[in-house]
C-alpha cells in the first residue's frame, strides 16, 4: 500500500515528527482539509496516516492509526507497512526536509562555541537550514529508537 512515504492529518503531528526521526519521508501540515490530504497522497504516492475512520472510508490511500501513544503508533505504522529503520536522523523532524552532511569549517558561526569546542560533524536541512549535530539530545534519541525496535539504529 506504499513504500514508507505518508502525509499525516492534523491530529498525528507527534507520529510525523518521530517518523521523521526514524528516516521515513513525512508530511505534515498543521491546517490542511480532507480533499488536499487526499490529492497530496496521489501526486506523490504517499498514505494517509489518520485517526478519521470517515477520511479513511473514502480514501483508498489511507491508514487508520488506532493507537494513542507514540511507541504504539510508532510500532504499529512500522509493521502495517513492513518498514525497517535504516536512515535514522536523514529528515529533519521539523519540515521533513533532507539532510546533508557539512564539514564543520562550514558552521563555524551558526553552532554555539562550547558546542564547536567538540564537535566535528554537523547536518542541515535542506529545506529550513537547520543544524543538527550529535549531542546528548541526540542520545536520548538514540536510546529511543533501541527501545522501540530493540536494537541500536546505524549512526
Amino acid at each position: 500500500m506504499g513504500s514508507g512515504r505518508f502525509v499525516a492529518d492534523v491530529h498525528l503531528a507527534r507520529l510525523a515528527k518521530y517518523l521523521r526521526l526514524l528516516g521515513f519521508d513525512t508530511l505534515y501540515y498543521t491546517h490542511i482539509d480532507d480533499d488536499a490530504l487526499m490529492r497530496i497522497a496521489k501526486e506523490e504516492d504517499r498514505v494517509i496516516l489518520t485517526k478519521d475512520r470517515g477520511l479513511a472510508e473514502v480514501c483508498e490511500r489511507s491508514f487508520i492509526v488506532r493507537s494513542n501513544g507514540l511507541r504504539e503508533q510508532l510500532r504499529e505504522v512500522m509493521e502495517a507497512f513492513g518498514l525497517r529503520i535504516t536512515r535514522p536522523f536523514s529528515r529533519c523532524m521539523v519540515d521533513n526536509g533532507p539532510l546533508v552532511r557539512l564539514e564543520a569549517d562550514a558552521v563555524r558561526d551558526l553552532v554555539p562555541p562550547k558546542v564547536r569546542a567538540w564537535c566535528e560533524e554537523y547536518w542541515r536541512c535542506e529545506v529550513c537550514g537547520r543544524i543538527y549535530w550529535q549531542g546528548s539530545h541526540w542520545e536520548r534519541m538514540r536510546r529511543f529508537i533501541a527501545d522501540l525496535c530493540g536494537e541500536t539504529p546505524p549512526r
